[in-house]
Order: structure tokens, then C-alpha cells, then sequence
């Protein structure tokens, strides 16, 4: 199926970067422009980019040194899955209890983490509308 912007409904994009903070602009560059290819608002598209900048620097103190970070996009006809991991020497979720947790629930809706395989992975689900 094709969206009316040309995207084929359920495409699925994944980006590895070295898990580093320099390299977040990249996964807040992705998820905006697929946000944007699937009709999300201007508004929805900074508080996904926001999220998914969160979510990485979230998991960074958590990845193995000199690795890579992992994200995934799936896209939908109204909704934006994404998944960012890192490997983790210790797979302690982030605390939901925090005050960045609080932040991107708020903007990115459905937030979940999970470890396993030692990977420490958060998913964000953002629906348009």
C-alpha cells in the first residue's frame, strides 16, 4: 500500500551509528523526515525528534564502549514505530520514575523498554493526529 506522500505503508528503516551523543542529530534527522513522509503535523514532528533524542541519550551511559547504536523505524499510515537499543554490559532499563521518562512519554505516547540478548532497548509508538 502507498501513502498519499508516496510511502509505502509498513516500510521499515534501521540506522546503526556509533553510540555516541555526536551522533543522535542523525536518528533526530531520520525520524523527523519520515514523520513528515507519512503527514505528521510540524508539531508532531519536533516532539518525535525530541523523543527519539531523549531516547538515545537515555541509553548512551548504558552502551558498551566503542559500540553502536541501533534504531529502527516502521512506518504506518498514521503511526511511527521506533526502536533505539545499544549493547549493555549491565541491562538496567532506564527508570521510569525519572524526569526525562515523564518527558518522553508526553511527547512520543506509547514508551516501553525492554533488555534482553544484552541489549537495553526503548520503543516509542507516535501517532499522527
Amino acid at each position: 500500500m502507498v501513502s498519499e506522500s508516496g510511502s509505502s505503508i509498513g516500510d521499515l528503516v534501521e540506522l546503526q551509528v556509533p553510540a555516541s551523543s555526536a551522533y543522535l542529530t542523525v536518528l533526530r534527522t531520520t525520524a523527523a523526515r519520515l514523520a513528515a513522509r507519512i503527514g505528521f503535523t510540524l508539531d508532531e514532528i519536533e516532539d518525535l525528534r525530541i523523543a527519539v533524542d531523549e531516547a538515545g541519550a537515555m541509553l548512551l551511559p548504558l552502551a558498551v564502549p566503542g559500540s553502536n547504536m541501533h534504531c529502527s523505524f516502521q512506518l504506518h499510515t498514521d503511526i511511527l514505530d521506533v526502536v533505539v537499543s545499544v549493547p549493555a554490559a549491565q541491562t538496567d532499563l532506564p527508570s521510569r520514575d525519572s524526569f526525562a521518562w515523564t518527558v518522553l512519554s508526553a511527547l512520543a505516547g506509547e514508551v516501553h523498554s525492554r533488555a534482553e540478548d544484552g541489549r537495553v532497548s526503548i520503543m516509542l509508538r507516535k501517532k499522527r493526529g
